[in-house]
C-alpha cells in the first residue's frame, strides 16, 4: 500500500505541474474560453448592481479561498494538508485572476480534486475489506470544523480507516438493535411469519454484513462523485467569490435557473412525474395528478426507465446517466411526444409514449380547512401557504396573494371564527405577492420599506381600500420562515393586526435580490447561454424603520422549539449584510387593532409552562445542543455500544414528541374543496397526510388557544 500510496502521489504531482506549468485546460479551450467569459460578466454585475459592493483585493482572495475550499472537501476526506499547502500559494491570488477574469488558479484545484477522490476511491477499496481491531481504543471527530486535514498521505489513510470502521460499528449497531427487538418478539411469543423466517445471526455475521453495506453505500458514492463534472465545481468557483458579498447573490446555470422558475410559477412543460436515481436506471418516485403520465396511466411508481426518446429520433440510453440530464431530455415543450423504455417491477420491458403538457405542481399551492377544538372552538380557519410563488412570465400567471384571496372567501363563507395563516418553513419568494397579501388584511398603507444601493429608501404599499379579512389573524412562524414571510409578519406585527407565534426568531433574511441574464454581455454569442446571476440588490426594512436582517420577526407569543439553542438562518452564514434602521413611516389601520399582548402572552406561558409535550420539546432542545458540541464517538465495539444505548435511551424520551393525536382536534375539509379532492386517489392520499399532522401539532394546539383568547376584550376595533 505505500508503494500505492508513493505511485499516487506522484500523480497527483504530474496532473498539477501539467496545469500550472501549461496553463492548458484539459477540457478544452473552448470550455476554458467560456468560464472566463461567465467569470468576467460576474465580476461586472457585481461591481455595477450589488447592494454593497467589495474591494476586490487580498482580504476578498483569502475569503473566497477559503469558502472554495469548504465547497470542495468541507468534510476533509480528500486533500491532505501537503495539497492545502500547495493550493495556499495562490491564496492571495484569486483577486487577481478574478478581475483579469483568468483560472488558473481553478485549473489546478479542479485537477488536483479530481486527482485526490481517486485516490480516496482507491484507500477505500483497500481498507473496506481490511480486518478491524473493534477492541482497540480510538476515537474519531465527527465534525469536520474540529478536525484538520489530513498532515499527508500517510494520515489520510489512518483516517479512512477511522471513518469505515466507524460506518462499519454504525451499521452493526442497527442490525443489532433489530435482532434484539426481533428475539424479543420470539421469546414473548409475537413473532410473525417473517419474523420466524429470520435468523439469529452472532456477532461476527452482523458485523460481515454491516461492512457490505458500508461497501455499498461508498461505492454508490464514488460513482456518483464521478458524474461530478468540471462544470458543477467551475459553478462551486464562481459561487465561492459571489458568497463573499453576500450568501443570497448567486451564479445559475440555464437549467438551475429554469428550474427555479418552475419551483416559482408551481408549472412546468413535461411528462409530470418526479424520479430519482437508483443504480444505473432512473426510477419513477411519483405521479403529479392531472399530468400526462396520470392521464396515459401506462408509466406508474417503481418504473426503472433504461432509454429515452424523442418521436422521430433513435433511442438514448440514460443507463447510467446523471439525473438532471436524464430530466432534460424527458422535459420538453407542450404537444411533443417522448417515448420511455421502461422495466416493469416484475421484469417485462415496455415502451411508454407520453404527449408532453402544462403539469401543474400541486403540493406548494395555498390549502385551507376548518379546525374545531373541544372545549375551546367551534370553528377557525386554517391556511398553510409553503411558499410566496408566482409564475413571473404569463401576463395572468398563478399568484399565492390570490389563492390566499380565494381560500380567505372560503373561509368567510364558513364564518369561521378566525383565521390562522401558517408560514412556518416557508422559504420566501415574491415580494409583489408580500405587498398584495399584505393589503388583504388592512386598508390601504405601506407594507414594507425599500432601500437601493443608491438614493433614499422607497415605500411599497397596498394601494386598495378594501379589506378582504376583517377578524382576528394569527401567523404562525418558525426559524425557516424567510424574507418574503419575514416581511408579511413584520408588517402585520408593526401594525398590530396579527398576533405573530412561533420560535424565538425568524430566518432573519432582509434582503432582496434580482436575476441578471449572463447573455447581455456583448460579444459572446458562440458561447451562450451562460446562465443568469442572481444579485442582492436592495435591503428592505421594517414600516417600523428596523431591520429583519440577521435578528428576524421575533414572534409576540415564543413557544419552545427544538432547535432553539442551535445557531441557525441568516447569522449562521458567512459574510451576511450587516444589520442596520431607517426612519419609520406612519402606518395605522382600523380593522383589527390587538391591544392586549402582555395578557395573552402570559395565558399562554402558563399553559406551555404546564404542558408535559413543550417542557419534553424544551428539554429535547438542550439535548440536541449539547448533542451537536459533543460529536467525538469511541472505536471499540463495547464503548461505541456504550456510547449508542446512552444515546438511544436518552432520545427514546423525545422519539414521540408530535406522534400522538392530540384529544378533541378535529380538522375538517371545506365542502366546496371535496370534488377536487376526491377526484384522483394521490390527491386523497396526500390530503389525508396533510390532515393526519395537523391532528398532532402541538403548536397549531397552542395557537388555536391564543386565538380563542383574542376575545373583544383583548382588541380594540380601531386604533388605540
Amino acid at each position: 500500500m505505500r508503494n500505492y500510496l508513493f505511485a499516487f502521489s506522484s500523480i497527483v504531482m504530474v496532473g498539477l505541474l501539467y496545469v500550472v506549468l501549461t496553463g492548458q485546460n484539459p477540457f478544452g479551450d473552448d470550455s476554458k474560453a467560456k468560464e472566463e467569459t461567465i467569470i468576467k460578466a460576474v465580476n461586472s454585475y457585481l461591481s455595477q448592481v450589488h447592494y454593497q459592493p467589495q474591494q476586490i483585493d487580498d482580504n476578498l482572495s483569502e475569503k473566497a479561498f477559503d469558502l472554495y475550499l469548504k465547497s470542495l472537501d468541507g468534510n476533509k476526506r480528500f486533500l491532505t494538508q501537503l495539497e492545502i499547502d500547495q493550493m495556499n500559494a495562490s491564496r492571495t491570488l484569486l483577486d487577481d485572476e478574478f478581475k483579469a477574469g483568468t483560472l488558473q488558479f481553478f485549473d489546478q484545484s479542479d485537477s488536483l480534486l479530481e486527482v485526490s477522490i481517486d485516490r480516496a476511491e482507491a484507500i477505500f477499496k483497500y481498507l473496506v475489506d481490511t480486518d478491524y481491531d473493534f477492541t482497540q481504543s480510538e476515537e474519531i471527530q465527527m465534525d469536520p470544523e474540529k478536525r484538520s486535514f489530513a498532515k499527508d498521505e500517510v494520515e489520510l489513510r489512518d483516517q479512512w480507516r477511522k471513518i469505515l470502521k466507524y460506518d462499519i460499528l454504525l451499521k452493526y449497531n442497527q442490525a443489532r438493535e433489530d435482532q434484539e427487538k426481533l428475539e424479543k418478539r420470539i421469546a414473548e411469543g409475537k413473532a410473525s411469519d417473517e419474523d420466524k423466517d429470520e435468523k439469529i445471526k452472532s456477532e461476527d455475521e452482523l458485523i460481515e454484513e454491516a461492512r457490505e453495506e458500508v461497501r455499498e453505500n461508498f461505492e454508490d458514492w464514488f460513482k456518483r462523485l464521478e458524474q461530478v463534472r468540471r462544470s458543477d465545481r467551475f459553478e462551486s468557483y464562481v459561487n465561492a467569490i459571489i458568497h463573499c458579498y453576500d450568501p443570497h447573490s448567486d451564479y445559475y446555470n440555464p437549467k438551475e435557473k429554469a428550474d427555479f422558475d418552475i419551483r416559482m410559477a408551481g408549472k412546468l412543460e413535461g411528462i409530470g412525474a418526479r424520479l430519482s436515481s437508483d443504480a444505473d436506471y432512473t426510477k419513477v418516485v411519483s405521479i403529479v395528478p392531472g399530468g400526462p403520465a396520470w392521464k396515459g396511466k401506462d408509466l406508474e411508481v417503481d418504473d426503472l426507465i433504461s432509454a429515452v426518446t424523442q418521436e422521430g429520433d433513435e433511442p438514448v440510453n440514460i443507463e447510467g446517466m446523471r439525473l438532471d440530464d436524464v430530466v432534460s431530455k424527458i422535459r420538453g415543450k407542450k404537444g411533443t411526444v417522448v417515448i420511455l423504455t421502461v422495466k416493469k417491477p416484475d421484469g417485462t420491458m415496455e415502451d411508454i409514449r407520453i404527449v408532453r403538457d402544462v403539469v401543474i405542481t400541486e403540493e406548494g399551492n395555498a390549502k385551507s380547512v376548518i379546525i374545531d377544538m373541544e372545549g375551546v372552538s367551534d370553528k377557525i380557519g386554517y391556511i398553510y401557504l409553503p411558499s410566496f410563488y408566482a409564475d413571473f412570465k404569463a401576463k395572468n400567471g398563478r399568484s399565492c396573494a390570490k389563492d390566499i384571496a380565494i381560500e380567505l372567501e372560503k373561509l368567510k363563507d364558513e364564518n369561521v371564527d378566525g383565521v390562522i395563516l401558517d408560514i412556518r418553513n416557508n422559504g420566501g419568494g415574491s415580494l409583489r405577492d408580500v405587498i398584495d397579501m399584505g393589503g388583504l388584511f388592512i386598508e390601504e398603507g405601506p407594507i414594507v420599506q425599500v432601500k437601493p444601493k443608491r438614493g433614499n429608501p422607497y415605500v411599497l404599499e397596498d394601494e386598495d381600500s378594501s379589506v378582504q379579512y376583517e377578524g382576528p389573524l394569527i401567523i404562525m412562524v418558525n426559524e425557516y420562515s424567510v424574507s418574503a414571510s419575514e416581511i408579511l409578519a413584520a408588517a402585520m406585527q408593526d401594525y398590530k393586526r396579527a398576533l405573530i407565534v412561533g420560535s424565538p426568531s425568524t430566518f432573519g433574511k432582509g434582503t432582496v435580490q434580482r436575476f441578471y441574464s449572463l447573455d447581455q454581455v456583448r460579444g459572446a454569442d458562440e458561447f451562450k447561454p451562460l446562465g443568469d446571476v442572481k444579485m442582492t440588490i436592495q435591503k428592505f426594512f421594517r414600516i417600523n424603520g428596523t431591520s429583519t436582517q440577521l435578528k428576524g420577526v421575533v414572534p409576540d407569543i415564543i413557544l419552545p422549539d427544538n432547535y432553539q439553542f442551535i445557531k441557525r438562518g441568516e447569522k449562521d452564514y458567512d459574510y451576511p449584510l450587516e444589520w442596520n434602521e431607517i426612519e419609520s413611516v406612519d402606518h395605522t389601520q382600523n380593522v383589527y387593532v390587538i391591544s392586549n399582548y402582555d395578557e395573552l402572552r402570559i395565558k399562554s406561558e402558563k399553559r406551555v409552562q404546564q404542558d408535559s409535550t413543550f417542557q419534553l420539546i424544551l428539554e429535547n432542545a438542550h439535548r440536541l445542543k449539547e448533542s451537536q458540541e459533543q460529536r467525538t464517538y469511541p472505536l471499540d465495539l463495547d464503548a461505541f455500544i456504550a456510547k449508542m444505548d446512552e444515546r438511544q435511551q436518552m432520545g427514546n424520551r423525545y422519539k414521540d414528541i408530535g406522534k400522538d393525536v392530540i384529544p378533541g382536534l378535529v380538522v375538517e375539509n371545506l365542502n366546496v374543496d371535496m370534488d377536487y379532492i376526491q377526484a384522483d386517489s394521490s390527491r386523497i392520499g396526500r390530503n389525508e397526510d396533510f390532515i393526519s399532522k395537523l391532528t398532532k401539532d402541538i403548536y397549531l394546539k397552542e395557537t388555536i388557544h391564543i386565538l380563542d383568547d383574542m376575545t373583544p376584550d383583548t382588541v380594540n376595533a380601531g386604533n388605540e
